[in-house]
């Protein structure tokens, strides 16, 4: 008669005779713990190569703005000796209110043309893509596809290429050197990529949302204003900043369809009346340099996580 202890097989024994147990799926194995281990003792030597190589893309690209900064305070002769230092006792703001209260160049006046302009653009930019792409984020017809590739293509071509048939079109209508004919162009340009970043948006945004409104009687149109596109401000904000520093950036625009003739400047044509084609005066060129860039890097210092966040926020698709 045997007991339940004979009956019993020899558990270790068999474990060990037929090794280890086959590993499920999603199980992570000695090999994959090795290989972890192994680029996690890699990964220091990593970081620090990729932290030098921001630290040296950082360096290039923050020394002019560096020495932009400084030369805005200093007279001509340290400019051209000491390009790199500054010292309390040539400090002075006297070279910036000069600049300021020039009268070549009329800083709150180019200040308040150039916002002018960004806010027109914007909103006409705005109104007029939005409807657009979330016609082509819903179609599903192969037009639609054609459609947001007829847009995009306008990406591929530059600027300048078209400013020669631009002139020659506004001056048949009558919009050259004005102010309706140059916000005209910039809303016309900026019109390939908004369209781009805003069908790439409402394609992650659900047609569930398309749905409930309908059944609840709105119309298309009071669909996508009331609904979709109080969803779409990340994305808006993306656009609002890239579209105002392409704006008050742009020099070769404003130079050409407004003109010189017309007495309208913007800061940076503003910038070049009064610096002048062969000027050497460093201590008029940095700080009306310095005038003219600061709003808008102070500008996308607040508003960069906002460019991050609305690419991202269309980058897959929900």
């Amino acid at each position: 008669m045997t007991t339940p202890l004979q009956d019993t097989p020899n558990l270790g024994a068999e474990a060990l005779l037929a090794g280890p147990e086959p590993s499920r799926p999603g199980a992570r194995t000695p090999r994959r713990r090795s290989r972890t281990a192994a680029s996690e003792r890699r990964s220091p030597l990593a970081a620090v190569v990729r932290w030098i190589a921001l630290g040296a893309t950082a360096l290039v690209m923050l020394v002019p703005l560096y020495v932009l900064v400084i030369s805005a305070f200093k007279p001509q002769e340290e400019i051209v000796r000491h390009p790199l230092e500054i010292s309390p006792g040539t400090f002075t703001f006297e070279f910036l209110w000069n600049a300021i209260t020039s009268s070549k160049f009329n800083v709150i006046a180019a200040y308040g043309i150039t916002l002018l302009f960004v806010a027109l653009v914007n909103l006409f930019c705005i109104l007029l893509s939005a409807p657009v792409a979330y016609v082509i984020a819903r179609g599903r017809r192969k037009w639609h596809m054609a459609l947001l590739l007829l847009f995009v293509s306008g990406l591929f071509i530059p600027g300048q290429v078209t400013l020669i048939p631009v002139v020659f079109v506004l001056r048949v209508l009558g919009l050259i050197n004005t102010i309706p004919g140059f916000i005209l162009f910039e809303t016309a340009a900026t019109l390939p990529v908004t369209i781009f970043l805003f069908s790439a948006y409402l394609r992650t945004v659900p047609r569930d949302i398309d749905e409930a409104a309908a059944l609840d009687g709105a119309g298309r149109i009071r669909i996508f204003w009331s609904c979709v596109f109080p969803i779409m401000r990340p994305v808006v904000a993306t656009v609002v900043v890239l579209n105002s520093i392409g704006v008050w950036n742009d020099f070769v625009s404003p130079q050409i369809i407004l003109g010189p003739g017309s007495g309208i400047y913007t800061v940076t044509t503003g910038v070049y009346a009064a610096v002048g084609e062969f000027s050497t005066d460093y201590t008029v060129v940095f700080p009306t340099l310095l005038l003219a860039i600061a709003p808008i890097v102070v500008f996308f210092i607040i508003m960069q996580r906002h460019i991050i966040g609305g690419l991202v926020a269309g980058a897959t698709k929900g």
